[in-house]
């Protein structure tokens, strides 16, 4: 999806335009939400550049403690017919969650004793956590997985339950991953809400995850989000790279993405994969 905006001829109608000097980068606006080309008003910034900034801080801030609708999640990985696990961060709270990031990373001891009842062996394990933006995940990952997980159908992939982690953080992927024992974990989750993007989804892939796997272990697509990386897109870049990793049998930094232009996933024609999205996984 085209990420250009529209020109930016608005200044003039919500600022006292003869107050405002404009920015001589104005004009390139229309191709970024960055905050670029915002004049100024004497020293400081125009009225309308303040209040977008203060409107952008606090959705910002709204994503983090969004609570994880997960009830909603469930229901419609259910519908789609995605069978699923619901599992708990070792964290109490929303605020721990944010000044313990060590006990984001590890299951509850509950939910680890309920995973280890569970069959094991899988080609991959899809993880969803809220992480640091419950918005994005809300916003993106039923679609993401419908679309990832019907692509998996046409590769023969044998796949774990959808694992949904509340107040989880990337790693926590990892402890799953080895109790089901399975050869790739994928796991959505929130991103760290930015400024002028609080709803972007983060794919972290990782081959052969367990306790104690580091960041160049894994592949990561950022970004997933409407006017960021469409879900085609980071769906057809996910299962390439998953592709890549069961061939080569590792990932991250040992994993090089050079994915030509007319890929297709799985073999499978960029018409279906669209046509997957909205398919029962």
């Amino acid at each position: 999806m085209s990420t250009r905006k529209t020109p930016a001829t608005t200044q003039k109608s919500t600022d006292s335009s003869q107050f405002v000097t404009a920015d001589p980068w104005t004009e390139l606006k229309c191709f970024t939400d960055a905050r670029i080309g915002l004049g100024r008003c004497g020293t400081s910034l125009p009225l309308s550049e303040s209040l977008s900034f203060k409107l952008a801080h606090a959705q910002a801030r709204d994503a983090v403690h969004q609570p994880f609708k997960i009830d909603e999640l469930a229901h419609g990985l259910e519908i789609a017919g995605i069978r699923h696990l619901r599992l708990n961060s070792a964290v109490a709270d929303r605020e721990e969650y944010l000044t313990r990031p060590d006990k984001g990373r590890k299951l509850s001891t509950v939910s680890r004793e309920f995973l280890e009842t569970q069959v094991k062996d899988f080609d991959l394990c899809l993880v969803i956590a809220d992480g640091l933006s419950s918005r994005a995940i809300h916003e993106n990952a039923l679609s993401f997985a419908r679309g990832f997980l019907g692509l998996t159908k046409h590769a023969a992939l044998s796949v774990a339950p959808v694992c949904l982690v509340e107040n989880g953080r990337v790693a926590v992927a990892d402890e799953i991953a080895s109790i089901l024992q399975a050869e790739v974990v994928v796991i959505l989750i929130g991103e760290r809400p930015g400024l002028s993007s609080p709803n972007s989804l983060g794919v972290y892939m990782t081959y052969n995850a367990k306790p104690g796997t580091t960041d160049e272990a894994r592949n990561c697509i950022s970004n997933v989000r409407e006017g960021g990386l469409s879900i085609k897109d980071g769906v057809q870049k996910l299962a390439y790279l998953m592709e890549e990793a069961l061939r080569i049998k590792t990932s991250g930094v040992a994993l090089k993405d050079k994915m030509p232009a007319n890929h297709l996933p799985f073999g499978i024609a960029l018409t279906a994969l669209t046509k997957s999205e909205d398919a029962p996984a």
